[in-house]
This record gives structure tokens, sequence and C-alpha cells, in this order.
């Protein structure tokens, strides 16, 4: 299987050359450093991008409301659904496990959930900086936060319910107003999108 999915990597990236990788297993644990390979080729080839979105493979993303959202560009910008009080997880039996060794303190800086995120060009780029600089922890969402605390950038909170990190069932009119929607499978996506695209279903 490994192989197959190899190949059909390397299929797609012939193709499209849209696949990015470096030299570390592709793995939970890993994440941290995932996304700090897609903010550092937004450093080096897109430094002048309004924004850049982190979003998981398994979501549901409407980025016509996001636009919208976005509109005007502001630097300075992070929203996403904003986890606040939280903190690490000690217990071994959790894949959230992180040990007080790697991160000491009872709280996280406020971050956004690791499904989908958005941040300005240059806070990309200034998180990609300052991630050099720190010890880097197996939680990636909370990293990012971690960094943009280092930096002095607060989150922005979205409108209620645009970033829906559980589950929704779809529905085309609710599907409508939101960002982005956590738990929808690519198999379940090539269904949906077709219906969500129809213009001539009306919302009211």
């Amino acid at each position: 299987m490994a192989g197959h999915s190899l190949s059909l990597s390397t299929l797609r990236d012939a193709l499209h050359g849209d696949l990015l990788q470096q030299d570390f297993l592709d793995t939970y644990n890993n994440l941290t450093l995932k996304t700090l390979m897609g903010l550092e080729w937004v450093s080096r080839f897109c430094p002048n991008a309004s924004y850049v979105m982190k979003a998981d493979h398994d979501v549901f993303l409407n980025l016509e409301y996001l636009a919208g959202l976005l509109r005007p560009p502001r630097p300075g910008f992070v929203t996403g659904y904003v986890y606040r009080r939280t903190g690490p997880l000690r217990n071994r039996a959790y894949k959230w496990f992180v040990p007080r060794e790697v991160y000491p303190n009872d709280t996280y800086p406020p971050y956004c959930g690791g499904p989908g995120y958005v941040l300005s060009g240059d806070v990309a780029r200034r998180v990609f900086r300052v991630a050099q600089t720190l010890p880097l922890i197996n939680m990636e969402d909370a990293f990012v936060g971690i960094c943009l605390h280092a930096l002095g950038v607060p989150v922005t909170d979205p409108p209620p319910g645009a970033f829906a990190m559980y589950r929704l069932d779809y529905d085309r009119c609710r599907f409508s107003r939101v960002v982005m929607v956590h738990h929808y499978g690519p198999q379940e996506l090539l269904r949906v999108w077709p219906h969500f695209r129809n213009a001539s279903a009306k919302c009211p």
C-alpha cells in the first residue's frame, strides 16, 4: 500500500507540481514540522500573499464565504476556531499527550484549532521566523499560538459557527454560512460539492 501511495503521489506531482516534501516522517507528532514546512514555502515563494490558510484534508471549505470575511485585507490578522485557557494533556494514553519537559506551562496561549485557520501573509512569515527560536511541541495548532504570543499578535474570533470543529450534517444553506466543517472525507466532499455549487438551489 505504501508503494502504491508513493506512486500516486509521484504521478500527481508530475502532473501538477504541487506537492511539497521534506526529510521527516509524515506522522501525527510531526504535524508541527509539516505546518512549518508550508510556512517556509509561503515565506520563500509567496511573500506578497494577503492571506494563508492552513487546512486539514478532512474538511469542507467554503472559500467564497471566507473571502467575504477577509475583505479588505488586514495585516496582523489571525482567525479560526479560537481555543482559550486550554492546557496540555499530561496523560500518555492520549495522542495529544505533551510531557512537561516538552512544554512546562499549565496553559497554552489562545490559538486557532488545527483543522483550519487563516493568517495574514505578514503573520505567516513572522510565525515561521519566530518558530526557529522557540522549542517545538508536537501540538501544531497550540505551537502556532505560542508563536503568536511571542510575537504579540492576537487571535480574532470569527462569526459564531463559521469554523465548525465538529461534523455537521450537510445542508446547502447552512454550509453557505460557514468557512469550514471538520470530518468530511474525500468521497463525501466529491458527493456534496456539486450540490453545494448548484446555483439554482436557493436559500431562504
